[in-house]
């Protein structure tokens, strides 16, 4: 079976109310099980603000809210994780990590792994140039298509 089938199925898996999966195929079998591992993100609407009587509103409130704020956007190339998992910045726990900000890549360089399923994947940099952020920490649990680093 081949890793994006599988990527595929993991995903479905964790996304739905299914708590275990086994598939069989001419390759092999493979069984999916739903733990207390997995990470469900939640999303909470912002409450609705109310609006307050027209005679509590000082005078000077319409001027002090002439223009929001515009968030600074990072540039550059954003390398996303391809799987869920367990985000590592080194091989092993003493290990140096394999980049940092300002670290040279090459398009196939290693720069971080992910564990999922007990198995390590090497992540390998899609984009040469300079890491210019960091997105994930390491020892955080990631989900698919997260910015993991920002490459300029």
């Amino acid at each position: 079976m081949d890793l994006r089938k599988l990527k595929t199925l993991i995903d479905l898996v964790s996304e739905s109310n299914v708590s275990e999966l086994e598939i069989t195929e001419a390759e092999g079998k493979v069984r999916i099980v739903k733990g207390g591992g997995v990470v469900v993100q939640q999303f909470v609407p912002a409450p609705a603000v109310a609006q307050a009587p027209a005679a509590a509103v000082p005078a000077a409130a319409p001027a002090a809210a002439s223009t929001p704020a515009v968030p600074d956007v990072p540039t550059g190339h954003v390398v996303k994780s391809p799987m869920v998992g367990t985000l590592y910045h080194a091989s092993s726990p003493g290990a140096k990590a394999f980049v940092e900000v300002g670290s040279q890549v090459k398009e196939g360089d290693t720069i971080c792994i992910i564990e999922a399923m007990k198995i390590l994947n090497e992540i390998e940099a899609d984009k040469s140039g300079t890491i210019t952020q960091i997105l994930a920490e390491n020892g955080q649990a990631v989900e698919y298509g997260q910015p993991l680093f920002l490459i300029a």
